[in-house]
């Protein structure tokens, strides 16, 4: 299959020019807080930004036209998952993940290296890299930075991750610095390995909440130049507090001119914590999961679809809220469709949330233009309790 126009305009993008391009467009007077754009080869998207999580080339159960009316123009996919299934030959033969997918704006593929903790039982970790038993077929697949690198490249995305280790927490500090040892090296290699020069590459900042190993772990990252930097390690364990040590520690040694994505996280909280740090982009399967699972985000907290205190309730998830899911339909009919196991109920729910934090993240970055971050952080936490 020929390619079409914009794809061969991006595979002969000029050498030395960055792929992605951010710039701070606002700050907070009482926080780290900022809003942003981030320029991609796929178009623009204002930060901060939640990314919906399209695993396996989809965000489950939405179509592209319901996840373009319930997101900010930005999803993530899964190098692993894409890897075994259907195959990233396959992917690239037949025009890359973007028009695979039939999604036409900013994609970010992750490495595989959360799969090194999430899928600890099937996986071996060497300095070279890791060794993978297929969960679908117990086939093996070796993911080495090269691999990594060269897997995200054939899917096409406007941004790819460096392959990093993750290490499962609470550890015990020698193994965390471990694994940033071996992040850092095999950032190196990623680095090394790169060809692509219309696709950014991310690095990842491991190191628990050791203030010491994060911040070797982002200095070295720093001096090596990647087009954005990711604060991993999180969301694998730790406690809120945790988190919010690890972004301390980090955030502040990552520099202004590229984006800071805090990977894995998606609860509403947590969101506000990161943006008050000054992370500019976020990703989690929460959104959706929840959705299919019949618990839905809200300014009051979340809403359990299945209890019977909604079986004649008239009003719709949440008031003011101009998704599908509350503009047409109420708790009563949302929860009928869960009862009654109806697949439009799981759609329903993941487009309300996905709805939900797009809606916060825009609410966040007016706030920020408009001085008042601090005073909406405190306002949305006292509403939705910790």
């Amino acid at each position: 299959m020929s390619a079409t126009p914009r794809e061969a305009t991006r595979a002969t993008a000029p050498v030395g020019v960055r792929p992605v391009r951010f710039a701070a467009t606002a700050r907070d007077v009482g926080s780290s807080a900022r809003a942003g754009v981030l320029e991609t080869p796929h178009g623009s998207v204002e930060t901060p930004i939640f990314m919906p999580v399209g695993t396996q080339a989809t965000v489950k159960g939405l179509t592209p036209g319901l996840l373009r009316e319930a997101c900010d123009g930005m999803i993530l996919a899964n190098t692993y998952h894409l890897a075994l299934r259907p195959g990233e030959e396959v992917v690239a033969a037949l025009g890359g993940l973007h028009r695979f997918m039939a999604w036409d704006g900013p994609i970010l593929t992750d490495s595989g290296g959360f799969q090194v903790f999430s899928m600890a039982d099937k996986a071996k970790v060497t300095d070279r890299g890791v060794a993978f038993r297929s969960h679908l077929d117990g086939r093996l697949l070796e993911l080495t930075p090269e691999r990594a690198v060269a897997i995200q490249e054939a899917l096409g995305a406007d941004v790819a991750m460096c392959l990093d280790q993750c290490p499962p927490l609470p550890a015990e500090k020698r193994l965390i610095e471990r694994a940033v040892d071996r992040t850092i090296a095999w950032a190196a290699r990623c680095k090394a390995a790169r060809s692509r020069p219309d696709q950014a590459l991310f690095g990842i900042v491991q190191g628990g909440a050791h203030e010491d190993l994060r911040g070797r772990c982002a200095a070295e990252l720093v001096a090596m130049d990647f087009d954005g930097y990711a604060v991993g390690g999180v969301s694998v364990g730790e406690s809120r507090e945790e988190v919010r040590k690890a972004l301390d520690v980090s955030v502040h040694l990552l520099p202004e001119d590229r984006p800071r994505y805090l990977m894995g996280v998606g609860r509403p909280q947590d969101l506000l914590d990161a943006v008050a740090a000054g992370i500019d982009m976020f990703d989690c399967v929460m959104p959706t999961r929840n959705g299919r699972n019949a618990t839905c985000f809200t300014d009051a907290g979340l809403i359990k679809l299945r209890n019977a205190a909604h079986a004649r309730d008239p009003r719709p998830l949440e008031e003011g809220c101009d998704c599908l899911a509350c503009v047409k339909f109420s708790r009563a009919y949302l929860r009928h469709l869960f009862i009654a196991k109806e697949m439009l109920g799981p759609i329903l729910a993941s487009i309300h949330n996905l709805a939900y934090l797009r809606r916060l993240v825009r609410r966040m970055r007016e706030a920020i233009r408009e001085g008042r971050f601090v005073q909406l952080r405190l306002d949305v936490l006292d509403a939705l309790g910790p």
